[in-house]
C-alpha cells in the first residue's frame, strides 16, 4: 500500500476517531451477548495496525485546498469513516475469498471459526459461523462509518454531499467485487476490458476518489475542481490496481505480503493473465498456471511464461499509460498548487511500487 506522509496531530486525532467509533460498537455489544461481545472485539482487531491511507487522504486533500484542521470539527470523524468503510470491506473480501487470515493472524471469519470448533461445532458448522461473523462484522462497519457522517458538525449540504460520496463508493465497489466475482466463476473468459473495469470499480473510487473528494468537499473547494479530482482518483485507482496485480504475481514476499506469485497459486484471473490469453503463448502460459499451486518452481515456471507472452509488458503499458492520464488530470489548471504538488505525489508513489 501506499504510505502518505501524515503528520503526528493528525495521525493521532485520526485514531482517536477510530478508537471512538470502536468503542461505541464495543459498549452496544457489551449488553447483547458473548458472541455480540466477541465480534466487537475481533473488529477492534481488525481495525488495528493499518496505514491510514484513506483517512490520510482526505486529511491531506482538506489541507492542500488550504484549509486549518481547527477550523473543521468534523475532519477527523470523517476520515475515520473512511478507515472503517475500508475495514469494511477487508472484512467482507475475506469471506468472498474464504481468507481465515490477515497479517499472519486470524481474522475475523478465523476467529469465529476457532470459536465455533471450540463449541463442539463441525468443520462445516464452523465456517458457517466463521463465514456469518465476517459478513455481519463488515455491515456493523458500514453502518459506524455512515453514522459517524449523519452525526458530524457539518451543515446539512456539506453532510449531503458527503454521504453521496460514501453511496457512490459503496455501490461503484459492490458492482466491481461482484463483477470480479462473477469474471472468476464463469466457464467463459470475460474481455480484458471487462476484467479492466472490475478492477478499476473495485479499488479506485473508495480508495481514491472517495476520500480526496470528501477532503475538498470540507475544505470548501471550488466546484471546478472536482472533474479534476475524479479524473485523477480513477486513473490513479486503476493504475494501483494494476500495480497491485503484477506485485501478485511476480512481486517479493516483501511486498506482496505473502509468499511469491500469490495470485499464480490462486489462479485470479487478473488483467495480466488476460491479456496473457489473447497472446498466441496462452496455451504454454495456460499450462504453467495450471501447475503454479504446486510450489516454487512451478510458480517461475510461470512466471516466465507470463514475461515471455508480452502480459507483463502489456500491464505495465497500462501502468504507464494510466499514470499519465492521472498526472495530465493533477496538472488541470482548476486545482491549485499545492493540490497538484498532492497528486502528483500520490502517482510518483503508485509508480515507486511497480515490481
Amino acid at each position: 500500500m501506499i504510505t502518505l506522509a501524515t503528520d503526528a496531530v493528525s495521525r493521532t486525532a485520526i485514531d482517536r476517531e477510530i478508537d471512538r467509533a470502536l468503542g461505541r460498537i464495543a459498549a452496544r455489544c457489551l449488553a447483547l451477548g458473548d458472541g455480540a461481545v466477541a465480534l466487537g472485539d475481533a473488529i477492534a482487531r481488525s481495525t488495528a495496525g493499518g496505514k491510514r491511507f484513506r483517512p490520510g487522504l482526505v486529511v491531506a486533500a482538506f489541507s492542500a485546498f488550504g484549509s486549518d484542521p481547527s477550523d473543521a470539527p468534523a475532519l477527523y470523524p470523517v476520515a475515520a469513516a473512511f478507515e472503517l468503510l475500508h475495514t469494511a470491506f477487508v472484512v467482507h473480501d475475506d469471506v468472498i475469498d474464504n481468507d481465515t487470515e490477515r497479517r499472519g493472524i486470524p481474522n475475523v471469519v478465523g476467529e469465529f471459526r476457532d470459536r465455533g470448533r471450540s463449541s463442539g461445532a463441525d468443520a462445516a458448522a464452523s465456517s458457517l459461523v466463521g463465514d456469518a461473523a465476517g459478513i455481519l462484522a463488515g455491515d456493523l462497519l458500514l453502518h459506524e462509518a455512515e453514522r459517524i457522517i449523519a452525526l458530524a458538525d457539518l451543515e446539512p449540504a456539506r453532510r449531503g454531499l458527503i454521504l453521496d460520496v460514501i453511496d457512490d463508493a459503496v455501490f461503484v465497489s459492490v458492482a466491481g467485487e461482484l463483477a470480479d466475482v462473477e469474471n472468476a466463476a464463469a466457464g467463459d473468459w470475460a474481455t480484458p476490458e471487462a476484467i479492466l473495469n472490475a478492477a478499476h470499480d473495485k479499488t479506485a473510487v473508495y480508495s481514491f476518489t472517495a476520500p480526496l473528494r470528501a477532503g475538498a468537499i470540507l475544505a470548501g473547494a471550488p466546484p471546478e475542481a472536482f472533474p479534476a479530482i475524479d479524473r485523477f482518483g480513477g486513473r490513479l485507482g486503476l493504475a494501483f490496481q494494476l500495480v497491485d496485480d503484477l506485485i501478485g504475481a511476480f512481486g517479493s514476499p516483501e511486498q506482496a505480503g505473502r509468499d511469491a506469485g500469490g495470485d499464480l497459486r490462486e489462479a485470479k484471473r487478473t488483467p495480466l493473465v488476460a491479456l496473457a490469453r489473447e497472446s498466441a503463448s496462452w496455451p504454454l502460459v495456460s499450462s504453467a498456471l495450471a501447475l503454479a499451486h504446486t510450489g516454487p518452481i512451478a510458480v517461475a515456471e510461470a512466471q516466465r511464461m507470463l514475461d515471455e507472452s508480452g502480459a507483463r509488458d502489456g500491464v505495465l503499458g497500462l501502468i504507464e499509460e494510466t499514470l499519465a492520464e492521472s498526472r495530465a488530470a493533477a496538472r488541470d489548471a482548476s486545482l491549485p498548487l499545492d493540490v497538484r504538488t498532492l497528486l502528483l505525489g500520490l502517482a510518483d508513489a503508485v509508480q515507486e511500487r511497480i515490481p
